[in-house]
């Protein structure tokens, strides 16, 4: 291919139809390299989501799969979609995405949890950088010698490089791994944590170093060494200047911001911005790298606060979900596999595998050990604080911009960092069971229990899940009906439902919304959702014997029912209540029917499988967002009708029922199906169950389960009878004949 003067490129194309192909112009030829490395991305993100793998691994692997390693192996395609002349366009729109993500990065570090931490952190964390960086060290040597071309780099340089990239450990892929794994908030994932944010500030000084002494690489002009010192020196003003003069500003702006001036918060933000920018041109004057810049004032940033989230929330899904990736995948495109073509090759990718992550388990362990950490608690850790990504590849990156690193080392080192990042959740959920709910007992609550106890003082406690508010006014509708005026009190959970992403405001929501890995009842926590329940639910104070608390689940959907079975074991529900995954929306022929995902029907599933207590699925056809009922309000009737049909769940909902009746608002008419005896085989009961065919949501089949029907059916005549004599005259039951279908 010929080569072609980049400043001859067109920004944009005249069109076919005169003649223009759009792949020869710089913006056309962007948007197809980014619509591509979004598409592959994400989908190998979602091949790779059973194996909760972070999004990191698919990005980089989406690279190497477009780049020379695979796809590119076809030079036609690669210099149609991914010519050389595209490539400064391509890293320098990424480069933003990289400067505004590390801004963040630094927004999401606390430093105080570093001084919090104690010695205990402070010495893993030591010890998880000086063991791997000797250990880099000597790995140095044997790649000097054995990979062509890299005696060519400088000594000094060549060694800091390869050493810092074997002892960093990734702080933000680090915290999204222990969010999935549930352990953000135990002793385990905040001792990790706070190592980590060490750990990342040490590899920053480090990076500054490497790149200092790295000057133009192999080839390039030797400088003196002065030149470094001057840089470090230059470095260490920046870093003090900023955590001084610019934090005491940041924070007056934060205590001027507020919510309710909207010109002058969108100056704030703006000015805000503006100062990401500069930082990064500072230290690229000085030296080092741009982003080095971003993520020092990131720190700057006050913690929490309104400020804070409203930063988050105007930049990180531009950056995380459309700039960062084509970072990654860029690396992903400099990386070609066939470098890596014989025995000594590969024998050196397992060399450098394994002193990556025996210097870094076998240094973290020891120390922990030390500290009395039990021995898997500190082989987690060691595991965990192994875990590479994005600081790693900068390093890599910058090294081979350098010309530190050649083609071979560089994918060497690319594809330790996917290995070892891609081993970390397997091995910490095989080695460390993160904590979890469920009911181990084989006997579960019910409603009856509170009807049988001789403690007439005894609370109702209901765990009302919801996805959002506009669950709210049916849940308000349903609870209110439910409550008694007589006799038991109730006291009521309200779980907001949140699945867990890889943005930053989901791991700080985490960090708010969980303590020892479990929701808790945050009363200090105050968010849009949290205000507006607490407001809604905040009428049942006038009545007495009602109280209401909220609290946040945010979790994977394949874990969240061990945060709602726990919660429920916990605060001794005797009832959960879980919004069903279609929704309604309008009334009459305008209802307009919404799936909130088939996720959330496997959660009910596993709700329903392993609850300690009774649970209703609430079918919100939108018929709960009218007036609300009261002691005080007895017009407006609400009419109850319960099916009985037999069985343990037809039992609870009579029981349920009873409990609404007690509503002078609330009208309750009970139908029992009587069932007329023809033929009976094999002791066995129909039941209907949600059909797991095709993933038809509508459809629903017929399942058979094993009971006895002897006992059921006198349990059913006990639980009627029961009724009858205590609402007689006040509750209507009528009876209705069925034919038992043949078996």
């Amino acid at each position: 291919m010929p080569e072609i003067n980049i400043t001859s490129i067109r920004t944009s194309s005249n069109g076919v139809w005169q003649g223009d192909n759009p792949l020869d112009h710089a913006f056309p030829l962007l948007i197809v390299q980014t619509t591509l490395i979004l598409a592959v991305s994400r989908f190998l993100a979602f091949l790779l989501k059973p194996l909760r793998q972070p999004k990191v691994i698919a990005e980089i692997a989406g690279g190497i799969l477009l780049g020379p390693s695979a796809i590119g192996r076809n030079k036609e395609y690669l210099n149609w979609v991914f010519p050389k002349w595209s490539t400064p366009i391509l890293e320098s729109v990424a480069s933003v995405g990289l400067l505004f993500f590390l801004f963040l990065v630094g927004l999401e570090l606390d430093m105080s949890s570093i001084r919090r931490s104690g010695r205990r952190a402070f010495g893993i964390a030591v010890a998880g950088i000086s063991l791997p960086f000797v250990c880099g060290l000597a790995v140095a040597f044997v790649l000097r010698k054995t990979i062509k071309g890299e005696d060519q780099v400088g000594f000094s340089q060549f060694l800091v490089f390869v050493g810092v990239a074997l002892s960093i450990t990734a702080f933000p892929v680090l915290s999204r791994i222990l969010a999935e794994l549930k352990l953000l908030t135990t002793q385990v994932g905040e001792t990790a944590m706070a190592a980590a944010a060490f750990n990342d500030v040490t590899a920053w000084i480090l990076l500054a170093l490497a790149v200092a002494l790295a000057g133009n690489g192999a080839g390039g002009e030797h400088k003196s060494p002065l030149i470094s010192i001057w840089v470090l020196i230059s470095g260490g003003a920046f870093v003090a200047i900023m955590l001084t003069v610019i934090r005491s500003a940041m924070k007056w702006v934060s205590r001027r911001f507020s919510s309710r001036n909207n010109m002058a918060d969108e100056a704030y933000i703006c000015f805000t911005l503006a100062g990401v920018l500069v930082s990064g041109f500072i230290t690229d004057l000085i030296g080092i790298h741009s982003i080095f810049g971003a993520f020092v004032f990131g720190l700057t940033i006050p913690k929490g606060g309104v400020f804070a989230e409203r930063l988050i929330d105007r930049i990180e899904d531009f950056v995380s979900g459309l700039l960062l990736p084509l970072y990654f995948a860029s690396s992903g495109l400099k990386t070609d596999v066939a470098t890596i073509h014989n025995g000594r090759s590969w024998g050196l990718l397992a060399l450098v595998i394994a002193t990556a992550c025996g210097g870094k388990i076998i240094g973290t362990f020891v120390v922990a050990t030390m500290f009395m950490i039990p021995a898997r608690e500190s082989l987690t850790l060691g595991v965990l604080m192994n875990t590479k990504g994005l600081v790693e590849l900068i390093v890599l990156d910058i090294g081979k911009e350098k010309r530190v690193l050649n083609d071979e080392s560089f994918a060497i080192l690319v594809l330790m960092a996917l290995f070892t990042t891609f081993i970390t959740t397997p091995t910490v959920l095989a080695i460390y069971k993160p904590a979890c709910g469920g009911s181990s007992t084989s006997s579960r609550r019910k409603l009856r229990d509170l009807t049988t106890t001789k403690d007439t003082k005894d609370e109702l406690r209901i765990l009302a899940c919801a996805h959002g508010s506009g669950n709210v006014p049916t849940l308000i509708s349903l609870v209110e009906s439910t409550r008694s005026t007589k006799n038991s009190q109730l006291k009521l959970y309200i779980m907001h439902l949140v699945e867990l992403t890889e943005r930053s405001s989901s791991i700080i929501m985490v960090q708010r919304v969980r303590k020892n890995g479990l929701p808790f009842l945050n009363q200090s926590l105050s968010s849009e959702w949290h205000d507006r329940v607490t407001g809604e639910f905040q009428a049942y104070s006038q009545y007495g014997r009602v109280s209401a608390r909220t609290m946040t689940s945010i979790s994977n959907l394949t874990t969240m029912h061990e945060d709602i079975c726990h919660v429920g074991e916990n605060k001794k529900v005797a009832l959960i209540i879980l919004p069903f995954h279609l929704q309604w929306r309008g009334e009459g022929d305008q209802a307009i029917m919404d799936n909130v995902g088939h996720g959330w029907r496997g959660v009910n599933q596993r709700v329903l499988k392993n609850a300690p207590c009774s649970v209703a699925v609430l079918v919100d056809r939108g018929f709960g967002n009218g007036s609300q009922i009261s002691e005080a309000n007895t017009n407006i009737i609400r009419r109850v009708c319960i099916m009985f049909f037999g069985g343990p769940d037809d039992r609870e909902a009579l029981e349920l029922g009873g409990r609404m009746g007690e509503h002078p608002a609330v009208k309750v008419t009970i139908v029992r199906f009587i069932q007329q005896e023809r033929q009976e085989k094999n002791h066995v009961m129909l039941q209907l169950s949600p059909s797991e065919r095709g993933g038809a949501e509508l459809s629903y089949s017929f399942s058979t389960a094993i009971m006895n029907p002897e006992k059921e059916k006198e349990l059913d005549e006990i639980a009627m009878a029961e009724f009858k004599s205590k609402w007689e005259g006040t509750m209507r039951v009528s009876e209705r004949m069925r034919v038992k279908q043949h078996c």
